[in-house]
C-alpha cells in the first residue's frame, strides 16, 4: 500500500513538470478564410449521335415492349465540343466528356458530366456534374480555378433531332 501511494506521488509530481516545461511547437496563427467567388458561365454543348456520342451499353431485355426512343438501362458516352453559340462554326472554347445511364420508365438519366475549358481564362480548369438530368444538375466539384467548386448547372435544350442535339448551359458556379 505504502509502495503504491509513493508511486501515485511520483506521477503526479513528474505529470506537473512536463506540463510546466513543455512548449507548443508553433505559434498559433489566425484563420484568414479565401475570398468566395460566384462565376456565371454561359455556352453551348453540341453534339452529334453516333460520332459524339455513342452507346457503349444496354441491358438485354427479353420482352419487346419498348415502345421508347430510349431503351431502358442504356448507358451512353459521349466528347461533345462547348462552343460559344449555336451555330456548327462558333468558337470552341472546350469540351464535354462524360456518361449517362438512361431510363425510359420516366426519361429521366443519371449523368456524370465533366465541362473541360482549354481557351480563355479558365484554360485548364474543369467542372464536375454529377445528377440526374433534370433542368438543374448538381455541380460536384472541379480542377483548376474551379477546384472544391459547387453550384447549379441549368440546361436548355435548344435543337434535337435524330442526329443532333444542341444544349445551352448556364451554369452557376461558387469556388476559391
Amino acid at each position: 500500500m505504502r509502495g503504491t501511494l509513493m508511486l501515485t506521488w511520483i506521477l503526479i509530481i513528474c505529470l506537473s513538470q512536463v506540463a510546466v516545461q513543455s512548449q507548443y511547437y508553433s505559434k498559433t496563427r489566425p484563420y484568414h478564410p479565401r475570398p468566395v467567388k460566384v462565376t456565371n458561365l454561359h455556352f453551348f454543348m453540341h453534339e452529334t449521335a453516333g460520332i459524339t456520342a455513342v452507346q457503349v451499353a444496354q441491358a438485354n431485355i427479353t420482352s419487346n415492349d419498348n415502345n421508347s426512343s430510349v431503351p431502358f438501362a442504356s448507358l451512353v458516352a459521349f466528347n461533345d465540343p462547348l462552343r460559344t453559340g449555336t451555330e456548327p462554326d462558333s468558337k470552341v472554347i472546350g469540351n464535354v466528356q462524360g456518361i449517362a445511364l438512361l431510363s425510359r420508365m420516366n426519361a429521366s438519366s443519371t449523368q456524370y458530366i465533366d465541362f473541360g475549358f482549354n481557351t480563355g481564362r479558365f484554360n485548364g480548369s474543369s467542372i464536375s456534374v454529377f445528377s440526374r438530368g433534370e433542368p438543374g444538375l448538381a455541380v460536384a466539384g472541379g480542377r483548376g480555378k474551379f477546384m472544391m467548386a459547387t453550384g447549379v448547372a441549368l440546361f436548355n435544350p435548344i435543337i434535337i433531332n435524330a442526329t443532333n442535339v444542341i444544349m445551352e448551359f448556364n451554369i452557376t458556379v461558387v469556388h476559391y
